[in-house]
């Protein structure tokens, strides 16, 4: 990434059968990050979890007993303190497996797709609202356009 530094971790505690390097997941979060016009330095972590530490999360974060492709946990600083902290990613390797297999998408493409997605909203992009979702996929299926991944949105 050109301008502003990207440091990342990436951390897998799930077997990496399967699971793209950490290169990939640097491509992709670059490429949220260019997207989402973010021109300053920016931290993040992303984690690689089994099916069992993504249902804990999902369970103890947001009360839904099920493991879910990705999770999102935007930092929250003390008034006052500024870092190039945005947050983490869960993202359950099974779930992203299962769920590129049921959409009949290669499994890249959607590890991408969730790695997109798990930054924005860490950025602060949301899909609650119907206008919220709409804007937050325009924008993922132009970031993922740009790196040759179809719309993950058409049917």
């Amino acid at each position: 990434m050109s301008g502003p530094t990207l440091t990342l971790s990436v951390g897998y505690a799930a077997p990496r059968l399967g699971i793209p390097a950490a290169a990939s997941f640097r491509r992709w979060v670059e490429a949220a990050l260019r997207g989402a016009k973010r021109r300053k330095a920016t931290e993040l972590s992303i984690r690689i979890v089994d099916t069992d530490e993504g249902r804990m999360l999902n369970r103890e974060y947001r009360g839904k007993d099920y493991a879910t492709n990705v999770l999102s946990f935007p930092v929250e600083l003390p008034p006052g303190v500024t870092l190039p902290l945005i947050g983490d990613l869960a993202i359950c390797a099974p779930v992203v497996a299962r769920e590129a297999t049921e959409q009949g998408k290669a499994a890249r493409d959607h590890w991408a797709h969730m790695t997109i997605h798990g930054v924005l909203h860490l950025l602060g992009y949301d899909h609650i609202q119907d206008a919220e979702a709409e804007a937050m996929e325009a924008l993922e299926t132009r970031i993922l356009a740009g790196l040759g991944i179809a719309d993950p949105y058409e049917a």
